[in-house]
């Protein structure tokens, strides 16, 4: 792939890798709670308490888990190759952790908090920010209310224009550990095709959009990726 634009996106599947929970369950619950409850804007106006602490709770358990293999292979792929741009659905901060640089995280961070009032986002990681209390922001004259800076069910994912720029142009696209159920990000890979980009899947199984991609590899992206990675970096 010497020469060659390429981006990546990750999905759920790589960080559970690494023991943080997938979205969804088999149950279609997400950690005990309906999506419904917690993850979208009407959620936060009936009950702030309870997605507050379930976010606290996520934002705690993140520190517990560590980067695996495949981040650790990506951020390889990033500074041996360099032209190598790099999207994520996951909201944890693995891939910084691992190594990789300029990470669009597109459905936002747990690792930040959002002001209500100025939407003025936050690294948010010490103690008195992850206490089961609500977290006032700074930017405001009168302190405001902060919310989990994150991308919920009925609100546009982020950076969009920079996302389609970079597939529309890009001529190797890559999905690692992602079901294809979430869009507008399981649409991607169509849009790379139709621009002519070589597309790739590295998925545990194969995801319902796996005939959208040129070439499928599956298994557990930690153990099967490093290789793929050094295979990918000796390619002419």
């Amino acid at each position: 792939m010497r020469g060659k634009s390429v981006v990546i996106l990750t999905g759920a599947g790589i960080s559970a890798e690494s023991g943080v929970r997938t979205f969804r369950d088999n149950d279609g619950l997400w950690e005990n709670h309906r999506i419904e409850d917690v993850a979208t804007p009407l959620a936060w106006y009936n009950d702030p308490v309870m997605v507050w602490r379930f976010y606290q709770a996520r934002r705690n358990q993140m520190q517990e888990v560590e980067p695996n293999p495949a981040h650790l292979a990506i951020a390889e792929f990033q500074r041996e190759h360099g032209n190598v741009t790099l999207i994520t659905q996951n909201v944890d901060n693995l891939h910084e952790r691992g190594g990789s640089e300029s990470v669009i995280h597109m459905h936002g961070k747990l690792e930040t908090l959002r002001c209500e009032s100025s939407e003025e986002s936050y690294v948010c990681m010490n103690l008195e920010h992850l206490s089961p209390d609500f977290v006032e922001c700074s930017c405001c004259a009168e302190p405001s209310r902060m919310r989990p800076d994150i991308v919920w069910f009925g609100e546009m994912p982020m950076f969009m224009r920079e996302i389609y720029e970079a597939v529309d142009n890009c001529d190797v696209f890559i999905v690692v550990g992602s079901s294809g159920h979430v869009y507008p990000a399981a649409g991607l890979v169509d849009v790379a095709s139709q621009m002519g980009a070589r597309t790739i899947l590295v998925n545990l199984e194969e995801p319902m959009n796996a005939e959208s991609f040129d070439e499928v590899h599956t298994g557990k992206a930690g153990e099967i990726l490093p290789a793929l990675v050094k295979t990918w970096l000796d390619e002419v």
